[in-house]
């Protein structure tokens, strides 16, 4: 692993553990709009995405843990790949994850088993 990608794999894991819920939906928001991560969080209404950033209102500690984890690859992905590729790997059928998208997987898996696998293939696709 090159000396890069493991300095913001570092970054990556650390400022999703570091920043606050409300930060870490703003930024996903603006990274992949709040339809993705309403979907990815598995609430129906974007309202939601915008009341966790607005409100004192915060997802349960599963979904935020989801939500971090997401954080981590955004920002894994987007420092590696630039930011405009971030949304379209989310949404792209991945041969690591069965061609199922990692948004699908983190949505319709048990958290347990589906991060990981999102995790892996993220470092996968940046070269990590």
């Amino acid at each position: 692993m090159s000396t890069t990608i493991a300095t913001t794999g570092l970054k990556a894991y650390n400022d999703s553990i570091k920043y606050t819920v409300p930060q870490i939906v703003d930024e996903l928001r603006r990274a992949l709009g709040a339809k993705l991560v309403a979907y990815i969080a598995g609430v129906t209404e974007t309202r939601t995405v915008r009341e966790w950033v607005e409100t004192d209102r915060r997802p349960s500690p599963t979904t935020a843990e989801r939500l971090r984890l997401t954080h981590r690859i955004v920002t894994l992905i987007g420092q590696s790949e630039g930011e405009a590729v971030v949304p379209t790997w989310f949404q792209g059928m991945n041969p690591l994850l069965s061609d199922r998208s990692p948004a699908r997987v983190l949505h319709e898996d048990a958290f347990e088993e589906a991060g990981p696998r999102v995790l892996a293939a993220a470092n996968a696709f940046v070269g990590a």
